[in-house]
């Protein structure tokens, strides 16, 4: 027989329930307080559900009715400068911050409706109908809710979606003092892979964030049962070593003791932790009808809920007591209920049909914050590679690569690079980050194998502003495996919260067709990433302008994708040896080689093999390495200026026709310079097919230096 020893968790995991005598000793005001914002936020939700019942709210209305406990119970311990953030179900926990960062507490009393509280729902209002007065200028609807004033940085449409940005906050918040960050997210995210991926990266380093799971039991239509074996969520941490509380989300103050106590280990530097309140939203996943209407609930374990409503429980302890009467009660909701309509009517027209014209965003609005107007690099000190000031050398490219680097950490205690293995191996997998190890070891971290965790906290370091992350994905690939939190929130986020705010984020992607390592770590993403509008993407051909490059894109406000081909990383050419501190400006391109009969145009390593093929075929061409890809970027100046001189051009990219950059440029210059072109664009591509490991097939799948030639002497 074995020896068999029972384990021990290694983190406490309590169920806490309040007690009589919690309820007779509780704090007065705090009780008040409780009642009085939890009947703000039911009294909004519904009207939020009468609006959206008549057709005035464009887009689904997810009320948080019947959840109101947890959201005050464990966001009024919280500060202004502790943050939250949420899900598509957000309206109270926004509410709730927003209110306590603005009200004004009057003992003895219920809380007031001043001016200040008046504009917090006037203003979340107008978000969720998509008025021009909202905190996102109508863009965030319903399910993109941020006050960042008030530390209430963004609700989320992604399920589990904001919970790796979370713990971005909590990374610059732990650096800045003894601020925590909240993440609240439903049943359903809680088995959601990005979720548990910040449950251990959260842990492993220590963060003072708070994973909030409210279990209102059904994921749309979906029992929790049904999804987990284990429907205990807050069971979740101790797979994670995380401290645990399982709470009565019903119960508003048993959640503000759970939390209290979650606050203490956050505070003092415990790190994580998880709170999962049962609860249960009285309505259907969107709209005013009742899940038993849709045949997933019955009616009896509807009522069942409703009769332990916690704005009932609260209501009867203040009655007990002697805090208020149920006179002053309902008065306090019949006034927060006046105000709502008195907030709505001024946004509807006479008849309460329809919102009047006036209260619209102005149409020209649509597009505005997509990305910045780049006055962050006013003053910027930009070099050409002629003309340079500094000492020039013959540099290798991964050099260069490792001395910039240091000296953005160097100069900057905002930057921060992180990835897998960046902190290790002399310099992560190909030496990039040698340099900065070697300045700033603290601000050099190396991640979990975790993609979408650790893009999505880089992401929340960036959105709060405190830091610059630069992001290392060991292979291009690796960006579908982070892909939410890259396109759907790194990308999306300055424009869909109104254009506001900045989000200073950089990812050096490394491209390795070529190398052997098949389809999953060979592509050349750049077709794809310029897809988002909010990406601006650069790619750099040489070690002077990897320089430049990264030194704007670390400067630059708005999130920069780094491309670098590992062909480049072992080639010397002409780099800096002691200036790291120039740029390159945004949008302009480099005429490598100048010519009549064609303009060749191309980017990263393909540059060097069109140099190749232009010597071999010598052919009288313009060779223009773009640098900057995105199509806000582009210089659509020099490409122009080229067209209307060679009539002809020849695009050239490396990777698979399928993903290809080319493509759309193609169709483009063709759209804006038709009158000017003899012929259709010429592309050279990979193959279909991604590269494989077969050396020979491989090489068949990509292009280098023979297929421009062949190309080049197609054309002449």
């Amino acid at each position: 027989m074995p020896d068999r020893e029972d384990l021990a968790a290694g983190a406490p995991w309590v169920l806490l329930r309040s007690t009589q005598r919690d309820w007779d000793e509780a704090d007065g005001d705090l009780l008040r307080t409780l009642l009085g914002r939890a009947q703000w936020i039911r009294s909004f939700e519904e009207h939020v559900l009468d609006l959206a019942g008549r057709g005035l709210v464009h887009g689904p209305a997810h009320s948080s009715i019947g959840q109101e406990g947890g959201a005050v119970g464990s966001v009024l311990p919280l500060r202004s400068d502790d943050y939250v953030n949420g899900s598509h179900r957000g309206h109270h926990q926004f509410l709730a911050k927003a209110f306590g960062h603005v009200a004004k507490a009057k003992g003895g009393e219920l809380p007031a409706l001043d001016d200040d509280v008046r504009t917090v729902l006037r203003r979340t209002l107008a978000e969720i109908c998509g008025l021009a007065e909202g905190y996102c200028g109508g863009r965030g609807g319903s399910m993109h809710l941020q006050w960042r004033e008030a530390g209430a940085m963004g609700t989320n449409a992604i399920v589990g979606g904001g919970v790796p940005q979370a713990a971005g906050f909590a990374w610059n918040q732990r650096r800045a003092g003894d601020a925590v960050t909240v993440t609240y997210f439903g049943d359903g995210a809680v088995n959601i892979g990005s979720v548990l991926e910040t449950f251990n990266l959260a842990a492993a380093w220590q963060l003072p964030v708070c994973f909030f799971i409210e279990n209102n039991q059904y994921a749309v239509s979906t029992t929790v049962a049904e999804a987990t074996a284990e429907p205990r969520l807050s069971a979740r941490g101790l797979g994670f070593r995380i401290p645990s509380w399982r709470v009565d989300g019903m119960d508003p103050l048993a959640v503000h003791l759970a939390m209290t106590e979650a606050l203490a280990v956050m505070r003092s530097g415990g790190g994580p932790t998880i709170i999962e309140a049962d609860l249960y939203r009285y309505f259907h996943q969107n709209g005013s009808y009742p899940g038993s209407a849709f045949g997933y609930r019955s009616k009896d374990e509807e009522k069942a809920w409703r009769a332990r409503d916690p704005i009932d429980l609260l209501r009867r302890h203040v009655v007990r007591r002697g805090l208020a009467s149920a006179e002053e009660i309902d008065a306090a909701r019949d006034g927060v209920e006046a105000v709502l309509r008195e907030i709505s009517a001024e946004f509807l027209t006479p008849d309460g049909r329809s919102i009047r014209e006036s209260a619209w965003p102005d149409p020209a609005f649509v597009d505005i914050g997509v990305r910045g107007d780049l006055s962050e690099l006013d003053g910027s000190r930009y070099e050409e590679q002629a003309g340079f000031s500094g000492e020039l050398a013959e540099r290798r490219f991964i050099d260069v690569v490792s001395d910039v680097l240091a000296r953005r950490l160097e100069s900057d205690a905002r930057v921060v690079v992180l990835g897998e293995d960046v902190h290790r191996l002399k310099g992560g997998t190909n030496g990039a980050t040698k340099g900065a190890i070697e300045r700033a070891p603290e601000r050099v971290l190396g991640t979990p194998i975790s993609e979408n965790a650790f893009t999505g906290l880089a992401g929340g370091m960036a959105i709060d502003g405190l830091a610059r992350p630069i992001v290392e994905f060991m292979y291009a690939d690796f960006m579908w495996v982070a892909a939410d939190q890259l396109f759907n929130q790194v990308a999306k986020a300055r424009h869909m919260f109104g254009g506001h705010g900045s989000v200073p984020f950089v990812l050096r992607s490394k491209l390795a067709a070529g190398t052997g390592y098949g389809s999953q770590h060979s592509m050349d993403p750049a077709g794809i990433l310029t897809t988002a509008a909010g990406l601006r993407v650069v790619a750099p051909s040489n070690p002077f302008d990897y320089v430049g490059l990264l030194n704007t894109a670390v400067a630059c406000d708005d999130p920069v994708v780094v491309l670098e081909h590992v062909d480049l990383y072992g080639t010397t050419g002409i780099g800096p040896v002691a200036d790291f501190d120039y740029r390159l400006p945004v949008g302009q391109a480099a005429l490598r080689r100048a010519g009549d009969s064609l303009t060749v145009i191309s980017y990263l390593s393909m540059v060097n093999h069109c140099l190749e093929a232009l010597d071999i075929v010598d052919l009288s061409a313009d060779l223009i390495d773009l640098r900057w890809l995105d199509w806000a970027s582009l210089d659509w100046d020099t490409i122009e200026r080229s067209v209307r001189k060679t009539n002809r051009v020849l695009i050239v990219e490396q990777g698979a026709r399928g993903t290809s950059y080319g493509g759309r440029l193609a169709d483009e210059i063709q759209h804006r310079l038709f009158d000017w072109l003899d012929a259709p664009v010429e592309r050279v591509t990979g193959g279909e097919a991604s590269p494989s490991i077969s050396k020979a097939l491989e090489r068949a799948a990509i292009a280098r230096t023979e297929e421009v030639v062949e190309a080049l002497r197609r054309i002449s």
